[in-house]
């Protein structure tokens, strides 16, 4: 094997459409909601994470069918965990954090699927200048001769534009598949660049504001809630920066809230995965905003910053539940 751990993967940068008919030809792959890995399958195989951990003591099962492999190959997967209604992101997150004896155990009760999409290396040659369509070809006859089956799985992948619209339908969404990449048939594979683009699917929904960060008379975001069964207002997500206009909007609307709020005294994260606190004030949560978000939620939670639309003043906060 010529690759060696760790190894940059490959990036896309955000585009807001897919190509337009008659554009540069392009193929479309699903965007499942994982984690992004680089799989080193040989004798000793290694499983590495975006930024080069080693994930293969949390995903033994992992390891175990990449040493089966019966080829020396360098996969571009994501690694996913499927649960009742789609993929899990909160079960994946908690499976990295599991060794030893509890991740063997986490592995028979639910286990992790590597949805692969490219292949940089196949028994000692290097494809990276190779283009797309002949290391998709690659990868298409592995997984023929040697009928991979779970945990393997072949991404997604089509020239057909309508199809790669249907992919970006809330009803994929919801099951885990969070956008569409948009990929040159001729690139090479360039490690570290951001040769490929991604479309994140978008849905619109309705959320509580109940605080700011800010001013109250002038907001920089929202953070926002929804209600749930024991109608307690549980933190959903926050927004991206207030476009001028809708702050003035907002912190003429907005009133100030003391200690009977139920976020007063709280420590709030600066954003999902950060570890320092936020500065933000409590607003009487009486206002609903419908917001434009991606689907990619962790236990009801939005992972990423929601970009504000308006007020609904034809609801209520009662009307927004969890």
């Amino acid at each position: 094997m010529h690759l060696s751990p760790p190894i940059e993967p490959m990036l896309a940068r955000p585009v807001t459409a897919l190509p337009s008919v008659g554009a540069t030809p392009a193929l479309f792959e699903q965007k499942a909601d994982g984690f992004r890995v680089l799989l080193f399958a040989a004798r000793e195989p290694f499983l590495q994470s975006r930024r080069g951990a080693d994930l293969g003591p949390a995903f033994p099962e992992v390891v175990s069918a990449a040493a089966a492999l019966g080829v020396e190959a360098v996969l571009d997967a994501e690694l996913v965990v499927w649960g009742a209604d789609g993929l899990d992101f909160a079960v994946l997150q908690e499976r990295a954090r599991r060794r030893g004896a509890t991740a063997r155990q986490a592995a028979l009760e639910r286990p992790a699927h590597l949805i692969v999409f490219d292949v940089l290396e196949m028994s000692g040659a290097t494809l990276l200048d190779e283009p797309l369509r002949r290391r998709r070809a690659a990868l298409e006859e592995l997984f023929a001769e040697r009928r991979l089956t779970a945990p393997w799985a072949l991404c997604p992948q089509t020239s057909d534009r309508e199809v790669a619209l249907g992919w970006l339908d809330p009803v994929w969404g919801a099951a885990g598949i969070e956008g569409v990449m948009i990929k040159n048939p001729d690139s090479k594979y360039r490690p570290g660049e951001r040769g490929w683009l991604k479309l994140r699917a978008r849905i619109t929904v309705e959320g509580i504001i109940g605080a700011v960060t800010g001013a109250v008379t002038a907001p920089r975001s929202l953070l926002l809630g929804r209600l749930d069964a024991a109608g307690r207002l549980r933190l959903v997500g926050r927004s991206t920066p207030l476009p001028r206009k809708a702050a003035a909007e907002l912190g003429a609307a907005l009133r100030p809230a003391g200690a009977e709020h139920p976020w007063w005294g709280r420590t709030l994260s600066a954003g999902w995965g950060a570890k320092q606190p936020l500065v933000f004030r409590p607003v009487v949560p009486d206002l609903v905003a419908e917001v434009e978000a991606d689907t990619a939620l962790d236990l009801g939670r939005h992972r990423h910053p929601v970009r504000y639309l308006r007020l609904r003043d034809d609801m209520t906060a009662g009307d927004v539940r969890a």
